[in-house]
């Protein structure tokens, strides 16, 4: 039996024949159409990066970031909805406050992430909502070392030593683990500053000039260098970085 146009995508609550939930698969389209944002866990911190597209030329340099600090020690990249992105940002801010207040000590980034995992997951269970249309970078440094964590539309979350969501995730997965190979070989792990540069190689190598608009790169990091809180790129750093990631592209285009 299809379950296609048959009227089971009408609600977030109705499941079909085969037991999908078509609104949360449309949620994943949403974040599929999304600019590509990249989390890495390093040795001595994590980083976060987005590509932030630009609809408009009239925008102002920086507006609409996506990426937020929901704690001193936790920052969040987000690729889909940006309007979700951002009442996501507000309720992971909400539940690391109340966890402040509740145990005097900071949410740790498992529990952030496992709060607001149910919290997505509530909204596929009730046909008067509809899912969020975004998946959520969640990273940072607190008592048992670097972590990073990804939440999806439907409310699942998996710990991560690299991961990457949006446009182009495919491509940027591949480049990922090559990096996370090296360490599992028994190399030296990545640090921040590497994972900088690597991102922003990785961002500009995703990025399909002649089918998408321009795009600012945005760029986060949790590290000892930032006093362990969420902070962004030192800028001189994420030039540096931009350029050599541009130099590696036309380098790619030219052996091609």
């Amino acid at each position: 039996m299809t379950s296609i146009g048959t009227g089971y995508d009408l609600s977030v609550s109705t499941y079909s024949p085969d037991g999908r939930l078509f609104q949360v698969e449309y949620a994943n389209k949403a974040v599929e159409a999304a600019g590509v944002a990249i989390g890495l866990r390093c040795t001595d911190g994590v980083v976060l990066g987005v590509e932030r597209l630009l609809h408009s030329k009239l925008l102002v340099k920086g507006a609409n970031r996506r990426i937020a600090s929901v704690d001193e020690h936790i920052g969040m990249a987000s690729a889909g909805l940006l309007a979700d992105g951002k009442f996501l940002g507000s309720r992971g801010r909400d539940e690391a406050s109340s966890f402040r207040d509740n145990y005097n000590s900071p949410v740790t980034v498992q529990i952030l992430s496992d709060r607001l995992s149910a919290f997505l997951q509530a909204y596929t269970c009730y046909g008067s909502v509809r899912p969020f249309g975004l998946s959520t970078l969640l990273g940072g440094v607190d008592k048992t070392g670097p972590k990073l964590f990804c939440i999806e539309p439907s409310g699942v979350y998996y710990g991560y030593r690299a991961c990457a969501v949006g446009k182009g995730k495919a491509l940027a997965k591949t480049e990922l683990e090559k990096i996370v190979s090296k360490e599992a070989d028994g190399q030296p792990g990545i640090s921040v500053r590497e994972a900088v540069k690597e991102i922003a190689r990785i961002i500009y190598l995703v990025h399909d000039d002649n089918k998408d608009k321009d795009f600012e790169l945005e760029m986060t990091w949790i590290c000892t260098e930032s006093g362990n809180k969420h902070a962004p790129v030192p800028a001189d750093l994420l030039v540096e970085a931009e350029a050599a990631a541009k130099a590696a592209l036309e380098e790619g285009m030219e052996e091609d």
